[in-house]
């Protein structure tokens, strides 16, 4: 593909996919935790879910939401309950770094949180059927542009999720002093409340 369009794309993405969300507000939170290598299920699970909504997307589920307001509303509100239940247990997890009833405690937990919480917006299948296409020069062939997109923003992605995940195993150190950890645990607790409430509030 084209080189101006390839850096262009490499350049948005590394911006998108840094930029604190849900995902990444998941790998911080399981990186404290759980530690880098546990929340590497976490990931897993994330990624699962970036690629099935790419997929959707490309099957042309993101015109079906466009055009279905009803739907679009639906999935929407299924999401940003998620987020919220997320938000809830944060909160109540209080001076312990283990959540209510040790939702994320086995390799399988972690990637089932980290699939839902992909899955959970269904303005990523929007996004991608916006963004993406951008990128494509209509006067080459299709197949191995999208190829290189798409593995440049695995790629990205996956080095954006590790990052936060580090950055939550290096920041566990620094929560054992007292008091700290119920501050992180609200903190991450009202960070999920807001993410679920702009996602509640996301104009179709």
């Amino acid at each position: 593909m084209r080189l101006d369009l390839w850096l262009a794309f490499v350049a948005a993405t590394l911006l998108i996919s840094g930029t604190p969300g849900p995902n990444m507000l998941l790998m911080l939170s399981h990186g404290v935790r759980y530690g880098l290598r546990a929340t590497l299920a976490t990931m897993a699970g994330a990624l699962l879910g970036l690629l099935v909504l790419i997929g959707l997307s490309a099957l042309g589920v993101g015109a079906i939401l466009a055009a279905s307001v009803t739907l679009f509303t639906a999935l929407k509100l299924v999401g940003a309950a998620y987020l919220i239940y997320l938000g809830v247990q944060a909160w109540r997890a209080g001076e312990s770094l283990h959540l209510p009833r040790a939702a994320a405690d086995s390799a399988r937990a972690r990637f089932r949180t980290g699939l839902a919480v992909a899955l959970s917006n269904p303005k990523a299948i929007l996004f991608a059927a916006a963004f993406l296409p951008q990128f494509i020069d209509a006067r080459l062939p299709q197949g191995p542009q999208w190829a290189v997109l798409l593995a440049s923003f695995f790629v990205i992605e996956v080095s954006w999720q590790a990052v936060y995940a580090w950055g939550g195993g290096r920041l566990a150190g620094w929560l054992a002093a007292p008091g700290r950890v119920r501050a992180f645990n609200r903190g991450c607790g009202a960070t999920f409340f807001a993410a679920g409430g702009l996602l509640a509030a996301a104009r179709h």
